[in-house]
């Protein structure tokens, strides 16, 4: 009977799951086989490998939140994408929260990145030196859009943001990448050549001063649950336009009332959680 078999069966006897300041307080990864379990906004982690804080081409900000461990395979995609980036001359990746140790909800910032599967890299182009990890916990990280949302900040935005996109879009294990509307559109205006790495790229709220991308779910993870297709096309045409006529999902306003965001977990997570 393998570990995981055994930590479901475990888990239906112990108590209801812990709120996500729980899942924020434990500081190790649980042990085992790394294993996504569950959906990227419902799950949790086990055997989460932690990025180093700094590699060829980039280096992890906000350090003292614990949020640099995921999959393998997205390990692997931050320090693909920092390498291509490097090598095409420009500054380091900033790299922002993958997952906690053992993944599960966030008291904060997210209702994703519960799996291992989801990081987000931030679009800021002008690092300057290399700072040690204690020093990296408020960079400068300039959005892509007016602060009055009127549009892309062309003071900001340049090809540089586009390459990065592209390189990010065409890694073979990457399923979506969130952006702003406004990047979006201006990436579907000027985007001339091969459009296909188009469809990849998603318009979520937020997401304007720094990308979230997605992986597939992994191969030998057969509890992790994989997210509904989404565009057939490079995603320019009706899908585009509805996010300014009639968005989907909307920024609540600043005085609207918190409301904690306490998902369902798969059973199995409460083992993940409490395992020694």
């Amino acid at each position: 009977m393998t570990r995981l078999v055994v930590s479901l069966l475990a888990a239906v006897l112990l108590a209801p799951f812990a709120h996500a300041q729980e899942w924020g307080q434990v500081t190790t990864p649980a042990p085992g086989p790394t294993q996504s379990i569950g959906f990227y906004s419902a799950g949790c982690l086990q055997g989460a490998q932690a990025l180093p804080l700094d590699g060829p081409g980039y280096e992890a900000i906000r350090i003292s939140r614990n949020r640099y461990w995921g999959q393998p395979v997205t390990l692997d995609f931050v320090k693909r994408l920092s390498e291509q980036v490097r090598n095409a001359g420009q500054a380091q990746v900033y790299v922002g929260d993958i997952g906690q140790p053992r993944g599960g909800p966030m008291s904060f910032g997210h209702a994703s990145h519960q799996v291992g599967l989801d990081v987000d890299i931030w679009f800021e182009r002008q690092p300057g030196a290399r700072r040690p990890p204690a020093e990296r916990e408020q960079p400068r990280l300039r959005s892509l859009v007016r602060a009055d949302d009127s549009g892309i900040d062309d003071a900001v935005f340049d090809d540089q943001h586009v390459a990065m996109l592209r390189l990010a879009a065409t890694t073979p294990a990457v399923d979506r990448i969130f952006v702003n509307k406004w990047i979006k559109q201006r990436l579907c205006q000027t985007v001339a050549g091969s459009r296909a790495w188009l469809r990849k790229i998603v318009i979520w709220i937020g997401h304007d001063a720094h990308f979230h991308v997605r992986m597939y779910c992994p191969p030998g993870n057969p509890h992790c649950q994989p997210q509904a297709g989404y565009y057939e096309d490079d995603g320019c045409g009706e899908q585009l336009d509805l996010w300014f006529t009639r968005p989907p999902v909307r920024i609540p306003p600043p005085d609207a009332p918190k409301v904690p965001y306490r998902p369902k977990l798969p059973a199995t997570c409460q083992a993940v959680l409490t395992a020694p």
